[in-house]
């Protein structure tokens, strides 16, 4: 598993985290039942504070990503084909509202915003 800070992100990094394995979950290449690293060498990896790892991780099993087991570590957590579409329509609903409010801070009206998205779409 690769996961990048950016020091230069408006993001704290323990949400760049967080954003990263979702959508590895989310993408399929982290499987059901798969181990994390421990939360000490994740944070050794990317060179933070085991704080900031460990509240990532809280985050993640609050939200029903993972689940951890004492003295065993965490692992990705069964997700139900269903509740994983409602999770990705919830990141690009996320993702279009960023476009849609960079699109009117620039004046772009909806008609070309729409053939823009229509273009890329095709792609």
């Amino acid at each position: 598993m690769q996961i990048i800070i950016s020091n230069h992100s408006k993001e704290p990094i323990y949400k760049q985290i967080i954003a990263q394995i979702k959508s590895l979950i989310l993408s399929g290449d982290l499987g059901e039942g798969e181990a994390l690293p421990s939360i000490r060498q994740l944070a050794k990896d990317l060179q933070i504070s085991v704080i900031t790892t460990k509240r990532a991780y809280e985050e993640l099993e609050k939200d029903g990503f993972i689940y951890s087991i004492v003295g065993k570590g965490s692992f990705i957590a069964e997700q139900n084909l269903e509740v994983i579409r409602e999770k990705k329509l919830k990141v690009i609903e996320e993702q279009l509202m960023d476009v849609i409010t960079n699109s009117r801070e620039m004046g772009l009206p909806l008609n070309e915003l729409q053939d823009l998205l229509k273009i890329l779409y095709e792609e």
